[in-house]
């Protein structure tokens, strides 16, 4: 049976800020007084994004592929989690045409690192920057985001068939 021409993958996560920490979103190192918790250094958008990956390729989501339950993510960057995921997605036979990924955050403003998250994500990926789209919003103070308890990112992507590799 023949690839779908075209697949549509969608990735959320969310975690708490809390003192501590580094706070890396995108895979950028962002001055901050909190950081956000989480098994990996919890990078928010990166994990959208390896959700979005994993969905658009039909294979579960990074919680399957690297359950906090296992001692060799402890710490581990989540670049290092996309590459894996990058390498799962291309065995499947897909490429990224395109992903638009949004970072809820009250605190910090994330205009200054939003096309240094692209450049960094789109590397990973072995992608052009211009196919990948950071986008950043308050929650106008409301819930835990607008309170400055956490941080969210969702990530859609279009994937098309290629071939894959072996």
């Amino acid at each position: 049976m023949e690839k779908p021409g075209y697949k549509i993958g969608s990735g959320y996560d969310v975690h708490r800020l809390v003192p501590g920490r580094k706070l890396i979103i995108g895979g950028v190192d962002i001055n901050f007084d909190q950081g956000l918790l989480g098994h990996s250094d919890a990078d928010v958008l990166v994990h959208a994004v390896c959700d979005a990956i994993l969905g658009a390729a039909g294979l579960g989501d990074i919680g399957d592929h690297f359950p906090d339950s296992d001692p060799q993510y402890k710490g581990i960057s989540s670049m290092i989690l996309l590459e894996k995921c990058r390498q799962l997605f291309k065995k499947q036979g897909y490429e990224i045409a395109n992903m638009d990924c949004i970072v809820f955050a009250q605190v910090p403003k994330m205009g200054p690192h939003k096309k240094q998250m692209e450049v960094n994500i789109a590397g990973v990926l072995n992608m052009d920057s211009t196919l990948v789209n950071v986008k950043a919003t308050t929650t106008e103070k409301l819930g835990f985001i607008g309170k400055g308890q956490g941080i969210a990112a969702q990530c859609i992507l279009l994937a098309k068939a290629g071939q894959p590799e072996i």
